[in-house]
């Protein structure tokens, strides 16, 4: 099967990463390199991308996608979160631009074998990296159902999370589960049938909270966005799409942080700690996508774009 990830916000992210032709940009989460042809064909010759990802399929990809471009490019194995040691290995101290799309490609979801879909029966995998040691069956079988039921709670606001963790409790009792349409058939099960008729997939919020338990999106979230703004240049911009408001909360509140780093008692009648801004906003509201859009792509009917630039 063919790596293909269609970009959501294509001209809203390469509008708002205001590109200079000479500089250096980073796409963290590169996948298929869509949004970093992009990029890539906005910069000139001595101009320098550099695209990460954690998955191996992903950078052969882009690898290919990117051949014909005439910018300098690295194109590197590893995770976002890493920013800094990756530019330190390029001999690079600053970026002019940074993206992160943290959606999953189009690519991983419907590569049965990868485990991330609910629609396809697969081994219950969900790795980012495939050589992780954490997988989807393990996070299944070998977590405690308080565990189960908290993930599901927190990174898939599942309803009927304790539910869900109950029947999973009690399957695994007769034998292992290890593929996605045996857990579909448990969530199914777990869910009332009123409810499993209305909205999504009774799975969809399941199979998004073990994902994010598999890969730590959100640690890797919350570790790097300062490392991210750190290595900005002057008049660089941190583009984030997030697809869901547990990654959006996290992108706001690192926002409104730098906005406001004062660490003064409230009260207090003027500033001590002396700690100013560094940032400001490119966005006031995030940038989501237009309905011809989710039209043609219904992924980006929940991606939100925020971007920032450091003064």
């Amino acid at each position: 099967m063919k790596y293909y990830h269609e970009p959501v916000l294509y001209s809203e992210v390469l509008e708002c990463l205001a590109i200079r032709p000479k500089g250096v940009y980073v796409d963290g989460t590169l996948g298929g390199g869509g949004h970093a042809l992009g990029i890539c064909s906005a910069l000139s010759w001595d101009g320098h991308f550099i695209g990460i990802d954690r998955d191996p399929e992903a950078l052969t990809a882009a690898s290919a996608r990117l051949a014909h471009v005439t910018c300098r490019k690295d194109l590197v194995s590893g995770n976002y979160a890493d920013i800094g040691a990756v530019l330190s290995s390029l001999n690079i101290e600053k970026a002019d631009g940074i993206l992160l799309d943290l959606g999953v490609s189009s690519f991983q979801l419907d590569t049965p074998s990868r485990g991330f879909s609910y629609m396809n029966d697969a081994p219950l995998d969900m790795r980012m990296d495939p050589t992780g040691s954490l997988t989807a069956e393990i996070v299944v079988n070998d977590y405690a159902s308080g565990q189960i039921r908290n993930i599901l709670k927190e990174y898939g606001e599942e309803r009927w999370a304790s539910r869900i963790a109950e029947f999973i409790a009690e399957a695994r009792k007769e034998k292992r589960i290890t593929t996605t349409f045996e857990l579909v058939e448990i969530i199914k099960a777990a869910i009332p049938a009123k409810a499993r008729r209305e909205g999504p997939h009774p799975a969809k919020r399941t199979f998004q909270a073990i994902r994010i338990e598999v890969n730590d999106e959100l640690g890797h979230l919350e570790r790097a966005l300062s490392d991210l703004t750190d290595v900005l240049a002057s008049g660089g911009r941190l583009a984030v799409i997030t697809f869901h408001s547990l990654e959006d909360r996290i992108v706001k509140e690192h926002i409104n942080r730098r906005l406001n780093p004062c660490t003064c008692p409230p009260g207090l009648p003027v500033c001590a700690c002396g700690k100013t801004t560094d940032i400001k906003k490119i966005t006031g509201k995030p940038v989501t996508a237009s309905a011809q859009e989710i039209e043609d792509n219904p992924r980006a009917r929940s991606a939100k774009l925020r971007v920032i630039e450091k003064l």
